[in-house]
């Protein structure tokens, strides 16, 4: 499969990206940067470098032509303001679901974030400062523009996310208790996510569980 990670060099994106090419897939990761695009290659993937939040969408249509599948995978990052958050976490999302409609690419996985939907009708949970309740209704409002494009999407909302080995055992659900997940984990769970298209227009929760990655996938 040609699969598009937008967010290429992020930490999601690296380790996926890497699981992808080793299977054999042809993988592009998308940069703003292109100080960062050796890092691309050491894992297999062609970087492309293309600003998400200054392209059109003809650009990103141009990129994601022929694609079998693309993946979101950016975000605005830490340290970064209400305004970013905005502008990737949900406008580049946007963009990228547009442009991936307008090329035809048949599978979308988006990577959102556990607990979106507290936010739901601008709600405010307890606790939650301003940047962080900017990051959910950014996802969420990405989420929103997602579900009503011709699109095999499937949105998928990793609990904390944390760094070291993946223990291939998960929670995938449309709703799971607060919990936290390797990096690797979420990346193995999107490359079992790409080849299951009964898994299109579906909302899932991943933390660590006790269920392996592809029967988890089965199952949802």
């Amino acid at each position: 499969m040609r699969i598009v990670i937008a967010g290429g060099h992020g930490k999601i994106a690296l380790i996926l990206g890497r699981m992808l090419h080793d299977r054999g897939d042809d993988v592009v990761g998308i940069i703003r940067n292109p100080d960062q695009a050796d890092d691309l290659r050491a894992v297999g993937v062609t970087p492309a470098v293309l600003d998400l939040e200054q392209a059109d969408v003809e650009a990103v249509a141009r990129l994601l032509s022929g694609a079998d599948a693309t993946v979101f995978a950016a975000g605005a990052g830490p340290g970064s303001g209400v305004p970013r958050k905005d502008s990737v976490d949900r406008g580049s999302a946007v963009l990228l679901a547009e442009a991936a409609e307008k090329a035809g690419v048949p599978r979308f996985v988006q990577v959102s974030s556990l607990g979106a939907d507290s936010v739901a009708g601008g709600a405010r949970p307890d606790g939650v400062d301003d940047v962080f309740y900017a990051y959910l209704q950014a996802k969420l409002a990405a989420e929103d523009d997602l579900r009503s494009r011709d699109l095999g999407w499937t949105v998928l909302r990793p609990g904390a996310l944390i760094d070291g080995p993946g223990t291939g055992q998960v929670r995938l659900a449309p709703s799971v208790p607060r919990g936290s997940v390797p990096r690797a984990d979420v990346a193995a769970t999107i490359v079992a996510l790409l080849d299951a298209p009964a898994t299109a227009r579906k909302v899932l929760e991943l933390v660590s569980g006790n269920a392996e990655i592809a029967a988890a996938v089965r199952k949802a």
